[in-house]
């Protein structure tokens, strides 16, 4: 295979609802660009995306798969992206690496669910598009109705390229405006191509003024030629439309049948020679904030978008050359971890399926194996480089639950897996919570989590269960107590003795410290000689004051006195919750010149505490998430209801394009497979995100219901 320059290279993301056909339409490119002699089929589970079990399963794609094509001179790289949302690592961290997208629209169902959300992936990268209309051989095929949706929902700047001239069960024909040629096909995807007829030339000619009157004002240049001689040439069509698709300007529309391999070969045609390629695109900026061009000559760096293992070859990079070129043999920095490494094979790839070849340069994408420690997101370049790239942008975790081996002696292996899946997919975050005692796994949605399960229980066969997820409380006070505890422990030889008084109140940043305390008709003064304020690990602050006059306690006790207050707020005294924003006085206390030390007042601390909460107006407070729901406006109401059934405060409410978006408060505890409630509110249309907020108090009622709940907890154990 030869080695093409940056010139010949053209990056896209074949994005679309699931069922829209692209895994079969990349089959067909493939076949076009004769990178294989026969096109498989989704039916028959033989094509080169989808390749893996759980997608012969499925018939739908769950990972990105990276392929390529010659055509036209041409490198076509491009990534088939799965169509359902909880799989959109693979629709990121495809944008991060590819210049422009081809979203394929099912022609009977028009702009979809998956399309709309796809579509704003590609908005936050700043990717230009064109839109492909597929299965326009369907018996229920509506082109216009797929325009107008698309006017609509995706982009103003909608233009039309190709029309179809007899859409539905008998489809073959389309014009196209840009050559002004009508193409027929026959089985097997030979093509006739004639002029426009006749009764086709008024539609065709008014669609082609449009055409070049919207490529006319992406470029000054062209808007000037258009006012001079009032057209534009073939060349400088496909120039404003360049042009248009680097600036977002220009949306052009094609006509295809991937399944029957119509259009499939004039689509790539017109990809080739009117995408952008890698150097004609804004240079993107490192983690520094340095401009990284993209040029053979400049210094080589890369970036690792995906990893993946396979059996009998291990771990596989998939990598884009941002800057300069990578050879075989070539000493490399993982500027990510400073490991130093060598890229001993170099791949270009078409799914499962390797090329080997000598060299890449910059903007080409393909793989190499046996690099050490190297996983997504990691930037590879050469010794004294200072570049290094930003982490892809994921998407917030929107759903989680909790997992255990149903055999205990799995565990070790289950938290290996888990970890090699996680490499695979960085949307799937794993956390061990030594406050719940729970192994959680956050994800995108229920059937995220689901396919991890599938690989859990088929590939590692690791028999797993999901369990509900515990909430992470925390516990805090409301008011000011007092306490004091004596411990006393004699057992023959040296005995144990401590004696402890502490006065306790609610942190609150940026009060006061008060010197006078009146509890319960009992006034106390305090003298503040020492204060130590920490910042607890799982947030709010604990604040120490030694208050100790006269020597009643002897100051060497004082951090076995904080030690034990410590413990007591990492198993809080009402449900075992970690305790946050608390200050502690330590104002008096009894020591033995013999029996005191360390443990003796540790324990008075840890009890003296205890006792001091619970009369304290003691509170459970609870994870508080800003969730903002995407939601079609015909569905809103019956989302607003269920946030009110979630204990939601609604903070806002703004109009975004046929949608509105719902700002809102919710507790973590009323979100439990929210993203499922609602799929099925909305048909699948809405999409939300959820980012943590603060901790607040539980309404009274839920408290009751946790302190009974916690307590028949401990009676089981």
């Amino acid at each position: 295979m030869k080695t093409y320059i940056t010139e010949q290279i053209k990056n896209f993301a074949i994005l679309g609802n699931s069922g829209s056909g692209k895994t079969t339409l990349a089959e067909a490119m493939l076949f076009e660009g004769k990178v294989i002699d026969r096109r498989g089929e989704v039916e028959n589970k033989n094509t080169v995306s989808d390749f893996s079990d759980i997608e012969h399963e499925n018939r739908s794609s769950v990972f990105p798969t990276v392929m390529y094509a010659e055509y036209n001179d041409k490198k076509l790289n491009f990534i088939d992206c799965p169509g359902a949302d909880d799989f959109c690592n693979g629709v990121v961290a495809a944008l991060t690496v590819t210049d422009t997208t081809l979203m394929v629209i099912n022609a009977q169902n028009g702009v979809e669910v998956g399309t709309e959300i796809q579509n704003r992936h590609a908005e936050n990268a700043k990717r230009g598009m064109v839109l492909a209309i597929n299965q326009l051989d369907h018996e229920k095929s509506n082109f216009e109705n797929c325009i107008d949706r698309a006017k609509e929902r995706i982009s103003k700047n909608i233009v039309v390229i190709q029309y179809p001239v007899n859409e539905g069960v008998g489809f073959n024909t389309f014009i196209d405006i840009l050559l002004m040629k009508q193409y027929s096909y026959s089985d097997g995807g030979k093509v006739d191509i004639t002029e426009v007829p006749a009764n086709q030339k008024e539609k065709a000619e008014e669609l082609r003024a449009e055409l070049i009157e919207k490529a006319a004002e992406n470029d000054e240049k062209l808007m000037e030629i258009f006012f001079e001689k009032g057209s534009l040439t073939e060349d400088e069509m496909r120039k404003g439309i360049t042009i248009g698709l680097i600036n977002s300007g220009v949306v052009p529309v094609v006509c295809i049948s991937a399944k029957k391999n119509y259009g499939v070969g004039r689509m790539m045609e017109f990809l080739s020679r009117v995408l952008p390629n890698p150097s004609e695109i804004p240079a993107p900026m490192d983690a520094n904030g340095t401009e990284v061009k993209c040029e053979i000559k400049a210094s080589p760096s890369a970036f690792v978008f995906k990893a993946s293992i396979e059996q009998h070859i291990g771990e596989i990079n998939y990598f884009k050359v941002m800057s300069g070129e990578f050879v075989e043999g070539m000493d490399i920095i993982n500027a990510s971890t400073q490991s130093k490494e060598r890229i001993s094979q170099i791949f270009t790839v078409a799914g499962k399926n390797r090329i080997k070849i000598p060299k890449i340069v910059a903007g080409d994408i393909g793989a190499t194996v046996k690099i050490k420690g190297t996983k997504s997101n990691h930037t590879l370049t050469v010794p004294g480089s200072q570049i290094k790239f930003s982490k892809i942008p994921f998407p917030n975790p929107k759903f989680r639950t909790a997992i255990k081996a149903i055999n205990e002696t799995d565990e070790e292996k289950l938290g290996e897996a888990l970890h090699r899946i996680s490499m695979e997919d960085p949307t799937v975050i794993l956390e061990y919570s030594k406050e719940l005692k729970q192994t959680l796994i956050h994800g995108q949605g229920e059937y995220h989590l689901n396919i991890v399960k599938w690989h859990l229980d088929h590939v590692y066969k690791i028999p797993t269960e999901f369990i509900a997820p515990k909430i992470q409380y925390r516990e805090t006070i409301t008011k000011t107590a007092l306490a004091d505890y004596r411990h006393k422990k004699q057992s023959g030889g040296a005995g144990q003795f401590g004696e402890v008084h502490i006065i306790i109140e609610p942190f609150v940043e940026g009060a006061p410290e008060p010197t006078m305390f009146k509890i319960a008709g009992k006034e106390i003064k305090l003298s503040l000689r020492d204060k130590d304020e920490q910042t607890m690990p799982w947030g709010g602050k604990l604040v120490f004051y030694n208050c100790i006059v006269g020597g009643s306690i002897d100051a060497r006790f004082l951090p076995a006195i904080q030690k034990g207050i410590m413990e007591k707020m990492e198993e809080g005294p009402l449900t075992g919750s970690y305790a946050r924003d608390i200050k502690v006085y330590v104002y008096d206390g009894k020591m033995h010149p013999v029996d005191s030390n360390e443990i003796s007042f540790r324990l008075a601390g840890r009890n003296a505490f205890r006792e001091a909460f619970k009369n304290a107006g003691p509170k459970i407070m609870e994870p508080i998430y800003n969730v903002d729901v995407l939601v079609p406006a015909d569905r809103m109401g019956d989302v607003m209801s269920d946030l009110q059934t979630r204990r939601a405060i609604v903070q806002g409410m703004i109009s975004e394009r046929g949608f509105e978006k719902i700002s809102a408060k919710v507790p973590l505890a009323e979100m439990n497979k929210y993203s499922t409630s609602l799929s099925s509110l909305t048909q699948g249309r809405a999409m939300y995100s959820m980012k943590f907020s603060e901790y607040s108090q539980v309404p009274s009622e839920i408290q009751s219901e946790l302190l009974k709940a916690y307590e028949l907890e401990q009676k089981e154990e």
